[in-house]
């Protein structure tokens, strides 16, 4: 006998039928309210109605009636006096009212007038019939019916497929003979070690419900009543195709199908036999909801016609299978009655539009982030686009969310020793002897150098001042840049020069300030020829050539004095020059 689950599926499906087209169309109504959200708006567990997902299907037969010419069939059908009698008609898919194609399977069935698909009549065996369901998408099912309008089949099995007809797999077999016809044991019992395991079983020649098949998928499944903290059920009762597999009508074909036209004598003739050998069903019911995870009320036709779940809580996909792109600071989960398990937008303050998700980072912080951005823009960098890329420091005056909220370093290429600066304040790492906060003066006490790995060097603590530089040069320009005279030389002749000094003969300028310009100290005019005596005096490292200051001394050309520099400079070349010389 069935169980008491099965019996509540056969009542659901007597009164489905006036119903079923309402049902299959309700999921694509807009919900008056939605729920997936709580009256807080809190995300919350929510399901698609329960239909007949087989409604309206396609269904593809193996074998239809009529389809190479009319055929006559025959069958068993009790009279008014309680007398079983034969009755024949004849099947013919190119007339209407004699037709039995697949698509009454699953069309709006009336039990007073009910509409039947019917195989070819044949006595081949073996001879398999199968009925192919496309339900359009991944369906979470509860039952699977067949209901026979002529003899219920003997042998039959139901198999799904998950992946839209690639693949299949057993689903439940009937048959009183189940080890000979499908080598399997019909009195396995089901635990939780083998929960997604195809029974078989004898119980439809058993039933008192007439000519139908009803198959519960959760019945006697250990985990049922946990269905929704179990993988393996939820996989177990999903499915895209459902295939009906006739493999037997009878154990004894010519005792089944023996008729007689006088009481007493046995009609043996084959193609009566024939006429009586074929499968005839007027419903294929498919009970179920669409599967979306606990993240979707209703499903909907897309723009591409295809059935898909009407996501909610931040989720993606046909089936809401997935987070939605940058919404994956959290794994994706199925959707409880204790939790939501919404997806969670990755926090990269407004500087990213792409995350990826990191399980290990998930773990270390406690199960709460694990969103990592992707390609940071606005010259910010790091997990959540939290801080500024090298080069780059926090400019405190505005929000990590603003564009600008990193300012460039701008560190001196020359003074200092890297583009990167402190995240805080912006201030270089300069070379030694430099300062400012790009690292573009030299420090107290320190003098340009001109060389790019040590630009500042100390300035000498005597109180003498020594003779660094003393070079014979032609000015041949002037402008004004910045407060400051800029004269354009020609080094003629370099006498002496410091070795930390890199000066060569050729083009080179002299830097003097505004308030030495104005007092004409020194006096210079364009096109004279002069000697610069002394030592660079500069702590500005932009300012390229020879700097005057206090300790540099400018005189007019005197050919007179030639022999004396000479004199003086091969002294110097012999070490025979005192070691510090005054002016």
């Amino acid at each position: 006998m069935y169980s008491l689950s099965t019996f509540i599926i056969v009542l659901l499906l007597r009164t489905h039928h006036v119903w079923s087209a309402y049902f299959s169309q309700f999921s694509l109504r807009e919900p008056e309210y939605d729920p997936c959200y709580d009256n807080a708006g809190r995300p919350i567990r929510c399901i698609p109605d329960f239909i007949n997902a087989a409604f309206g299907k396609p269904v593809t037969a193996s074998s239809t009636c009529g389809q190479s010419g009319s055929s006559r069939y025959c069958s068993l059908r009790e009279d008014a006096m309680g007398m079983m009698e034969e009755v024949c008609n004849i099947c013919d898919a190119s007339s209407k009212t004699r037709s039995h194609p697949a698509s009454y399977l699953t069309d709006l069935n009336n039990l007073q007038n009910m509409t039947c698909w019917m195989s070819e009549p044949s006595i081949e065996y073996p001879h398999n019939v199968t009925l192919t369901l496309s339900l359009g998408k991944k369906y979470e099912l509860t039952y699977i019916s067949v209901q026979f309008c002529n003899r219920l089949a003997d042998s039959m099995a139901f198999y799904k497929s998950v992946d839209f007809g690639k693949t299949w797999m057993p689903f439940q077999f009937y048959s009183t003979e189940c080890q000979k016809i499908y080598d399997r044991n019909p009195n396995i019992k089901i635990g939780k070690h083998n929960e997604q395991e195809a029974l078989c079983t004898d119980t439809h020649a058993l039933t008192s419900v007439p000519n139908r098949v009803a198959f519960a998928t959760l019945e006697d499944r250990p985990s049922a009543f946990e269905f929704e903290h179990s993988p393996v059920l939820q996989d177990w009762v999903t499915a895209t195709d459902i295939r009906v597999v006739f493999n037997r009508l009878s154990p004894d074909q010519a005792e089944l199908y023996g008729l007689t036209n006088e009481i007493g004598v046995n009609i043996t003739d084959m193609d009566q036999v024939k006429q009586q050998y074929y499968y005839s069903v007027g419903e294929l019911a498919v009970g179920g909801r669409c599967k979306c995870n606990g993240h979707a009320s209703r499903c909907i036709l897309d723009k591409t016609g295809n059935y898909i779940c009407d996501c909610k809580h931040n989720t993606a996909g046909a089936d809401c299978e997935r987070c939605k792109t940058f919404h994956l600071d959290r794994p994706w989960g199925r959707a409880t009655s204790e939790n939501a398990n919404h997806c969670v937008a990755c926090n990269c303050n407004m500087h990213a539009k792409r995350c990826r998700f990191n399980m290990e980072l998930y773990r270390l912080s406690g199960n709460k982030s694990g969103g990592v951005c992707l390609n940071c823009k606005h010259n910010t960098a790091g997990r959540n686009c939290h801080y500024c890329k090298p080069g780059y420091f926090r400019d405190l005056t505005k929000s990590i969310t603003h564009r600008r909220a990193c300012k460039a370093c701008n560190c001196h290429p020359v003074g200092s020793l890297s583009r990167s600066c402190n995240q805080s304040n912006g201030q270089c790492i300069c070379k030694d002897g430099v300062t400012g906060l790009t690292c573009n003066q030299c420090s107290k006490g320190y003098q340009q150098s001109r060389s790019p790995l040590h630009p500042c060097i100390r300035i000498s603590t005597s109180g003498s001042t020594t003779i660094h530089d003393a070079v014979e040069v032609q000015v041949t320009k002037r402008e004004s840049v910045d407060g400051w005279s800029k004269y354009r030389l020609i080094v003629l002749a370099i006498y002496k020069r410091d070795a930390g000094i890199r000066l060569r003969r050729g083009e080179q300028s002299l830097w003097i300030s505004g308030k030495r310009t104005a007092c004409k100290c020194p006096k210079i005019r364009v096109g004279k020829k002069y000697l610069i005596l002394g030592q660079n005096d500069t702590n500005d490292i932009s300012r390229p050539g020879i700097v005057f200051g206090t300790r540099t001394v400018v005189l007019e050309w005197n050919d007179e004095d030639l022999e004396k520099i000479m004199r003086f400079s091969k002294k110097e070349k012999k070490g025979q020059c005192p070691a510090r010389r005054r002016f």
